[in-house]
């Protein structure tokens, strides 16, 4: 049986948060972020927040499914708060302590209700990610009209 969806918030400095993003890449999940853009885009010393949001459940890749797809809170250099989400394994989630108490979890879940979504906050400030996929074009049609 899939572990029960939990609600809670847990805190992650930003070498953890980049480690769980680059564990997300590795089993090709489909919510995250480029390391190389949040690595650039993050206060370095900041504490960032992670909600479990949804269960996503993955019948065509049974290894990794279940997945949560956690809701983060992110904060840049600016101090500036957004957010984001990350897709991960239960048993990674689990292994993340629990440090925040009742007051400041609905301190967190406030903020995350008021802030921007990642890309609202880097439209506003110029900073997208670069596409991780190549760009599709139409293929050009011939004219076969014969008029």
């Amino acid at each position: 049986m899939a572990p029960t969806l939990p609600r809670t918030i847990r805190a992650v400095d930003t070498e953890q948060l980049l480690d769980l993003e680059r564990e997300a890449g590795a089993y090709g999940f489909s919510q995250q972020l480029p390391v190389d853009w949040l690595r650039d885009h993050l206060a370095p010393g900041a504490t960032h927040y992670l909600s479990p949001a949804l269960v996503h459940h993955l019948s065509h890749r049974p290894e990794v499914s279940p997945q949560w797809r956690c809701e983060l809170l992110l904060t840049a250099p600016s101090g500036e708060q957004f957010l984001s989400l990350l897709d991960m394994l239960p048993a990674t989630f689990g292994k993340l302590p629990e440090t925040l108490d009742a007051t400041v979890k609905t301190d967190i879940a406030s903020r995350m209700e008021r802030a921007p979504a990642q890309r609202e906050w880097a439209e506003a400030v110029g900073r997208l990610p670069k596409p991780t996929l190549k760009k599709c074009h139409d293929p050009e049609i011939p004219d076969t009209h014969m008029g």
